[in-house]
């Protein structure tokens, strides 16, 4: 059984309204996208919502889905300072059995297809070993901290080609894949060996600035993304 947990707490402190606030035709904004999207996943079974918001209970109630299970969480669980491991611990109380798929509203162009493919590749590179899934991005340039260049060797090259050099992987919170038994037992939402599913930028992108909500309306308007709804 592949059960979706689908944190959504209310208010924002970077994008007001956020998880509401209309995205082109979507007067319900990035909430409304993500529960369609879910609901469209041939391979999730429940979808776990997990809010404090009165509006964003009311839509999901109105979808009149028996696929939606709607959890009013607890104040103490919806500061800013609330961590994502207490959020681990709420997860495995509420889904009792199966393997957990933890994503968020704010990948919008995460589509049921690709759901789907990723849930796939799950089981898939379970049998070659790995234990979790979670979607990353790549970033292959030129990337430094105060000491200087983290990805490349300046003795050897001081300025190599960015297609030689070894990339690296944001973890862009698209999905996160596990067996609640491993987030019961690492508490975490991944395993010892987690495999990298690469996702490119446009797929993977993640709504957590005022600009990015911006730059995400557009490139929507411009057809250069879907939400794979119509």
């Amino acid at each position: 059984m592949i059960s979706a947990f689908l944190p959504c707490r209310q208010g924002s402190e970077r994008v007001p309204y956020k998880n509401i606030k209309k995205f082109s035709k979507y007067n319900f904004g990035l909430t409304e996208i993500k529960l369609l999207q879910l609901l469209k996943t041939n391979l999730i079974d429940i979808i776990y919502l997990s809010t404090d918001d009165e509006k964003i209970i009311n839509f999901a109630s109105s979808l009149n889905s028996k696929k939606i299970i709607i959890h009013k969480r607890s104040s103490q669980l919806c500061q800013s300072s609330t961590s994502t491991d207490e959020l681990v611990d709420h997860a495995v109380d509420l889904i009792k059995e199966g393997v957990i798929l933890w994503t968020h509203v704010t990948s919008p162009f995460l589509t049921c297809r690709l759901y789907d493919e990723i849930i796939k590749t799950y089981y898939s590179e379970k049998n070659l070993g790995f234990d979790s899934l979670m979607t990353v991005t790549k970033i292959q340039s030129f990337i430094w901290d105060d000491n200087g260049p983290i990805n490349y060797d300046r003795t050897q090259e001081k300025w190599p080609r960015t297609q030689t050099i070894k990339p690296i992987f944001e973890i862009n919170s698209g999905i996160f894949l596990a067996d609640r038994e491993i987030y019961k037992k690492n508490k975490d939402r991944i395993g010892d060996n987690p495999y990298l599913y690469k996702l490119d930028r446009l797929d993977g992108f993640d709504i957590d600035w005022p600009e990015d909500f911006v730059i995400a309306q557009q490139m929507f308007a411009q057809g250069l993304v879907s939400v794979g709804l119509d």
